[in-house]
């Protein structure tokens, strides 16, 4: 390429430009009338190169058409959020690509259009979504740096809309000088000097600033907070199941809020062992830390299990978060919790909840990588980038701390302060470390990107403060519906099972359709792998084409117990491919019970999940009563009169139950005739075997279909009315929520709380 030209890169597997259709009408121009700049840019985009997410493209080709003189702004996608793989497709151009379209008027009329910047440029960069190391990525495949029109000088840049942005630390400055009584001018030239920048190269300009403020204007803060709070109050009268908790300051404004649902916090008792807690958004207009605690129910949805927002970011407000959400979970702490790489928040995990395992989301550390290492490693970034992914994924401490050190003698990277700190911090991102811990998943990258988009749509609601809470709960409820279309009782369906094995036609009778995809695919690696006894009880398992290694996996016989060195089970609740070649090798036909937690069974629900020791001792009654229970319900759901016996005969069986005296005696002393002529659901194999198994199993109480518009409702409204509330509403007063003088108005206005 000659230095006055610029250059067009295609991906071969791609094998089409920028078509018309992705950019609006296009015309061809000769060469010469391009024109062009050449870049000092060190890294320029090239065919191939990965990034772990679109906004991580985005900022790098974001940062590259700054230096050059132009704006980008995304365009084009190819598939769509929610369907089949979601969003493989994106194109990112310059920001005068394509051409203006002519707006009309409802008379037809053509309107006054202002001059559009569009010019049919056609600079873009297109990146598709790959699966690489088992980690999803975004891969450029076609860049073009050809520009019909002048490229700005960095002085003139910085004042287009895209790079006139104010962080959030030079917000909260803003409005201090605002606070002061400063003039716009004042704040800007006092900002310029604390940043050392040339008169008028800040990265905002005086409208921008005038606009901020502005927009803080239009903020309500005096009635908003109090309106938050009466919301809450509100919500509280009409379900005494919901909960809150807020924090007054020495000034008596709001400091600290925290809110769950009563559905929460049913879905927490369940699925409450892994825990995400994600403090990386903020409400920009009210200047306050958004928390949102997530997790994953057993069907692999997104369960939200609580909100708080945070006046400041530090140990202090994040062990008072902390606090209240395990006193709205009735003082159970998870298991297992996932946050971002933040030392205040993992310091007041220590003192808070010190039983938990805390870890850090990986998809937040490599999010930073390309800033990081990009610069310094230059070409051999992506195969740095392939060696911390097989070191991330290592099975082995001894191994991880092996081949680290081999990396850095490779890459040279001993000095490097951010490869110090991850070195540091391995304990809480690297999975070696975290093998012992069940995490049900969340560490993945595709559930990362999941419980993302959820948050998102939780950020859209932050319209009103006030509003807040009510937009939130209106988004859970939908969710919550959502996942309860998978939990609904259908008719029986036909399951394919890949191997024929019977481990994999007794796994589908329990697991979740997510669980058992899970399962699956552990079962499908199994035969690759190669099992030697060692000694007894202990097997030697390696994949057919290693020499050495494998893992050990231990199979105490007698007991039923069985682990792998790998230790997948504890880390995902599902048995990994070692574990399922033994079983296969030495003629085991289904899985022991404890290696079918409740929380991947159908059965498993908010509202009904009995303890573990009763499933295991009378396992197999328990499955042929739900296998009898999804039969009743396929049968009953057919017709309006079907269901309405069938309700009022399980209610009876039910009462009947209750007045039976509780009994004593174990399985073995309980006598139970099973029908001869139960019929189950068909599951077809890959091979055209059908085999009958339960697949679909309820996950409420029978009584609550219908029985429940049957219910008297006397005294309803009294319940309602009464209020309960624990736990200290602010320090500052002692007193709390039950006592506070905030609560016990009704009408709740500016003097009685004070300026946010």
């Amino acid at each position: 390429m000659s230095e006055g030209t610029s250059m067009v890169m295609e991906s071969s597997e791609n094998g089409t430009d920028l078509s018309q259709d992705d950019t609006g009408t296009i015309v061809e121009m000769p060469e010469a009338t391009i024109l062009s700049q050449q870049t000092s840019v060190n890294l320029v985009p090239f065919i191939g190169q990965r990034f772990i997410s679109q906004d991580a493209a985005y900022e790098f080709y974001c940062s590259f058409a700054k230096q050059c003189g132009f704006s980008i702004r995304r365009h084009r996608t190819r598939g769509k959020d929610g369907v089949g793989r979601g969003v493989t497709r994106r194109d990112f151009t310059c920001h005068r690509g394509g051409y203006p379209q002519m707006k009309l008027s409802d008379d037809l009329k053509m309107q006054r259009n202002r001059k559009s910047s569009r010019c049919g440029c056609r600079a873009y960069m297109r990146i598709v979504k790959r699966a690489d190391f088992n980690v999803s990525e975004w891969r450029v495949t076609a860049f073009s740096n050809i520009h019909n029109h002048e490229l700005l000088k960095a002085n003139e840049v910085c004042l287009l809309p895209a790079y006139s942005t104010i962080t959030p630390d030079d917000k909260a400055r803003i409005c201090m000088f605002a606070k002061a009584g400063m003039s716009v001018r004042q704040m800007l030239r006092l900002m310029e000097l604390e940043k050392g920048v040339k008169l008028g190269c800040l990265p905002f300009t005086e409208i921008d600033v005038r606009n901020l403020l502005q927009s803080f204007r239009n903020v309500n803060r005096d009635n908003d907070p109090i309106d938050l709070i009466a919301m809450c109050k509100k919500l509280k009268d009409e379900d005494p199941n919901f909960q809150y908790d807020f924090r007054l300051d020495g000034h008596n404004r709001l400091e600290h809020i925290a809110w769950t649902y009563a559905s929460s916090v049913q879905l927490y008792e369940t699925f409450g062992d892994a825990v995400v807690f994600d403090t990386t958004h903020r409400l920009d207009s009210y200047d306050m830390l958004l928390g949102v605690w997530v997790g994953v129910d057993n069907h692999g949805k997104t369960s939200f299990f609580g909100c708080v927002l945070l006046r400041d970011e530090n140990i202090q407000s994040f062990s008072w978060g902390l606090k209240t959400f395990r006193g709205f979970m009735k003082g159970k702490a998870p298991q297992t919790l996932l946050t971002d790489q933040n030392m205040w928040l993992k310091e007041a995990i220590a003192i808070e909840l010190p039983e938990t395992k805390h870890a850090f989301s990986i998809c937040h550390i490599i999010s930073k990588f390309s800033d990081w290492f990009s610069v310094l490693l230059g070409s051999r970034y992506d195969e740095w980038k392939s060696d911390f992914y097989r070191l991330y994924s290592l099975e082995q401490l001894e191994d991880f701390e092996e081949e680290w050190r081999e990396m850095m003698d490779k890459y040279g990277l001993h000095d490097n302060k951010h490869i110090i700190s991850l070195y540091a911090l391995r304990m809480f991102w690297a999975l070696p470390f975290l093998r012992l811990y069940f995490f049900a998943g969340l560490t993945s990258l595709c559930q990362s990107e999941t419980i993302n988009a959820f948050i998102q749509r939780i950020l859209s609601a932050q319209s009103q403060l006030d509003r807040f809470v009510e937009q939130v709960a209106e988004i859970v409820e939908f969710n919550d519906r959502a996942g309860s279309k998978q939990k609904m009782p259908r008719k029986p369906q036909k399951v394919c099972l890949k191997t024929g094995s019977p481990i994999e036609s007794h796994a589908a009778t329990v697991l979740t359709p997510y669980a058992f995809g899970k399962l699956q695919e552990e079962l499908l690696l199994a035969p690759q792998y190669a099992s030697f006894v060692v000694d007894e009880g202990c097997f030697e398992v390696k994949h057919h084409t290693q020499m050495d290694g494998g893992c050990k996996v231990i199979w105490i016989l007698c007991e039923e117990q069985i682990s792998c060195s790998c230790r997948h089970f504890e880390f995902s609740g599902i048995l990994c491919r070692h574990v399922l070649r033994v079983l296969s090798t030495n003629n085991c036909f289904h899985i022991p019970n404890q290696y079918l937690p409740s929380r991947w069974c159908m059965n498993s629900s908010p509202s009904t999940n009995p303890s573990r020791n009763a499933m295991r001792e009378h396992s197999e009654k328990i499955q042929l009563l739900e296998s009898m229970t999804s039969r009743l319900i396929a049968e009953s759901i057919e017709t309006e009169e079907r269901l309405d016996v069938a309700c009022e005969q399980t209610a009876m069986v039910l009462s009947r139950i209750k007045d039976l005296p509780r009994s004593t005696k174990t399985a073995n002393d309980i006598v139970y005739n099973c029908p001869s002529d139960l019929v189950l659901p068909e599951v077809e194999d890959t091979d055209g075997i059908v085999q009958s198994f339960t697949m679909e199993t309820s996950h409420e109480p029978l009584t609550s279909v219908k029985l429940k518009d049957r219910r008297p409702r006397d005294g309803i409204d009294m319940t309602r009315k009464r209020r309960h509330f624990s736990g200290s509403c602010c320090g500052q007063f002692e007193h709390d929520s039950s006592d506070c003088p905030i609560m016990g108005v009704d009408n709740l206005n500016g003097d009685a709380l004070g300026y946010m």
